[in-house]
């Protein structure tokens, strides 16, 4: 999936607690820093000094938006951070994370990655009692839910918020001291915790714990909630778990390649699925070429299951900003040149089979055809590793509605018409559950249209 057409990355969340005071603003940087995929407009952190919750956000990248700490001191034991991705205009300040609040359950902070589903009728409910909101996210909700609870005390209202949310959420708390660390019965999203002796690292993606150098890690279990202070913490059960429902889009694209998800090699995962979908056609074509980077590890699979020589055809733009990305299709398709380009000389007169993650709208795969049949592609045939996008997502990915989705309106033909390829060909979906050993443990909606939580308003778009 390329550049316009890119499903939305929904948000990456970390956090530490330290046995001393570290600079704790700056330790967040680095694997926020590594999360930087999961979302790209707007950062930040908030973390407890000497009782007082400091935070900072603003729109932008990790790197504009929390350098500064690099070269300030700012000690403490314990802190979150966010990097968030939004949708339909709500890429504003108000929205950013994480968001502090002080309420009669004291200083709280929280990160939140995920979408609720039940939000429309809690959130009617709770102005219905009078609260007053200030974003449109998810993430204001839970506050609201913690602080109007009559329980007692910080966690028994965390817990009886948690037991009325339905949908997907990995979040961290930050309640005065106390780091807590929780994720939604199902298991929609990722969470991992690791350790060493200096501090307790928890956040989306193993990625994010390997650049802090953490050594080991493990799975924060589904309906699992974390309670961590100065470097230690406990585990307990706030939910049964009856069912595992994880994304299985954090194996096919969202996450990095490097990362452990699942328990799987993000990246051994793709190449299995690359080989799956080489498996089911006869090859005729001289060359495998990946959509960098999201096709690169599929790519690898499927051109050793058919020995087919793999080849580097598209160059890539690192430098490539999201400030390209226009509304107009003059504009769209520039942003796709000034990020792509074809290398002339290893694809004229070949007939090139072109690897990628998925399909969305088909804008995009337009363009790069087009783009290789301008550097003088014989045949372009189009793999995606996944089968096709059919339903909208409700559970914390940016998945159009049915009607933008090209999968739901034209049959794979129409689609190679429709794009200029010579074919397009997807994975089926029973062959995508065979790339897994626990097939049953993962949430497939988007393919199928069969939904693990009930869904009770379509016009739901994940906010957080």
């Amino acid at each position: 999936m390329s550049i316009t057409e890119r499903i939305g990355h929904f948000c990456g969340v970390a956090g530490i607690t330290a046995a001393r005071e570290i600079n704790i603003p700056e330790k967040l940087f680095y694997p926020l820093f590594s999360l930087q995929h999961r979302g790209q407009e707007s950062a930040g952190i908030a973390y407890n000094n000497k009782g007082q919750l400091i935070f900072y956000k603003d729109l932008g990248m990790v790197s504009n938006v929390l350098t500064h700490y690099l070269h300030e001191d700012h000690p403490s034991r314990v802190g979150i951070g966010h990097v968030r991705y939004s949708t339909q205009g709500s890429n504003k300040l108000e929205n950013a994370q994480p968001v502090a609040i002080t309420c009669n359950k004291g200083q709280i902070a929280l990160a939140h990655n995920g979408n609720i589903c039940n939000s429309v009728e809690l959130r009617a409910e709770l102005f219905k009692q009078g609260s007053i909101f200030q974003s449109t996210s998810d993430t204001e909700l839970i506050l609201h839910l913690i602080a109007r609870s009559g329980q007692p005390d910080f966690k028994s209202a965390l817990i009886e918020t948690l037991n009325r949310l339905q949908g997907a959420y990995s979040m961290l708390f930050i309640h005065e001291d106390t780091l807590y660390a929780v994720r939604d019965p199902l298991g929609f999203r990722p969470l991992v915790i690791g350790g060493n002796d200096e501090m307790t690292l928890i956040a989306s993606e193993s990625c994010a714990l390997d650049t802090s150098r953490i050594p080991s890690y493990e799975e924060i279990a589904p309906g699992e909630m974390i309670i961590a202070r100065e470097n230690r913490f406990t585990r307990e059960r706030f939910a049964p778990s009856p069912k595992k429902s994880a994304c299985i889009f954090e194996l096919i694209y969202f996450s990095r390649p490097d990362s452990s998800v699942f328990d799987y090699s993000v990246h051994l995962l793709r190449k299995k699925m690359g080989r799956a979908l080489a498996r089911i056609e006869t090859h005729t074509t001289d060359m495998v070429i990946a959509v960098p980077d999201s096709g690169n590890s599929a790519a690898l699979g499927y051109a050793d299951e058919s020995k087919i020589p793999l080849e580097h055809g598209l160059t890539r733009n690192h430098y490539y900003g999201r400030t390209f990305i226009q509304p107009t299709k003059e504009m769209r398709e520039f942003g796709v040149r000034m990020k792509l380009h074809p290398i002339k000389k290893a694809i004229a007169g070949k007939r090139i089979t072109l690897i990628d993650d998925s399909i969305v709208r088909g804008t995009t795969s337009n363009i790069l055809v087009r783009l290789l049949r301008e550097a003088g592609a014989k045949e372009v045939h189009l793999r995606l590793s996944s089968p096709e996008i059919k339903h909208p997502c409700f559970f914390g990915i940016d998945i159009p509605t049915h009607e933008e989705l090209i999968s739901n309106n034209m049959t794979p033909e129409q689609i190679a018409q429709h794009i200029g390829a010579d074919t397009v060909s997807f994975l089926p979906l029973a062959e995508l559950r065979q790339c897994v050993n626990n097939p049953d443990e993962f949430c497939y909606a988007c393919f199928s249209g069969q939904y693990p939580v009930k869904v009770t308003d379509p016009a739901i778009r994940r906010k957080d």
